[in-house]
């Protein structure tokens, strides 16, 4: 899962970057894109198989924003709604990457239950 440099900066390209990153886990978690929860979608949910001991992580991307806006955005509808019968940690994660800069910056915050 290579990104070419003509889409590089498409969220498309940092989705296949994060599931990537998460090919190892496939037998803890489920993945969801515009996963539908408190007032909007988040953008990737990846949810804890039954049994596993893996945290709920929700992802906002953002384009040109700052990763703090993700994390706000995340917060003010309320994604982790959907899971507030799930007995553990969920993680909000932001992640921003800036088209000027060619810079991607992430911020990550711990809800614990």
């Amino acid at each position: 899962m290579v990104s070419s440099p003509l889409s590089y900066n498409k969220e498309d390209s940092l989705r296949s970057t994060i599931r990537f990153a998460y090919i190892t886990y496939l037998d803890e978690f489920i993945e969801v894109d515009e996963f539908p929860s408190g007032t909007g979608y988040a953008d990737m949910v990846f949810m804890p198989k039954r049994g596993s001991a893996r945290p709920v992580i929700v992802f906002e991307l953002k384009w040109n924003k700052s990763s703090e806006s993700a994390i706000e955005q995340i917060k003010k509808r309320d994604y982790p709604h959907a899971f507030k019968d799930y007995g553990g940690d969920i993680y909000l994660v932001g992640i921003s990457y800036d088209e000027g800069t060619k810079k991607h910056t992430c911020k990550i915050e711990k809800q614990t239950k």
